[in-house]
């Protein structure tokens, strides 16, 4: 999977996740870079992503329980109220990372 970076854009950390929503589950690649964070499908052929948000965008990041012994789910919170929760491993370091973007 490649990602068509914008102009002065630097991948900071990218790694498998699972997006969670109400009534789905959508397995894709989360990618932070220096302007944004996004969500690609592992599925999707093409440079398009799944959601992005910029960081003026998030409000908060907060850590959670995916399962009964699973701590491993990051959600994030944006000013426009919406709540994007994805399943991942290192959550903590992802957490730091978006939230120092803040």
């Amino acid at each position: 999977m490649v990602a068509k970076l914008k102009p002065n854009e630097v991948v900071i950390k990218a790694g498998d996740s699972v997006h969670q929503a109400d009534s789905f589950s959508i397995k894709g690649k989360l990618i932070l870079t220096n302007q944004r964070l996004y969500f690609k499908r592992h599925e999707s052929s093409s440079d398009e992503y799944l959601l992005e948000v910029l960081p003026a965008e998030i409000q908060d990041v907060v850590c959670y329980k995916s399962g009964w012994f699973s701590d491993n789910g990051l959600q994030i919170q944006t000013k426009d109220g919406r709540k994007l929760s994805f399943v991942m491993k290192n959550r903590s370091d992802w957490g730091e990372m978006i939230a120092r973007m803040c």
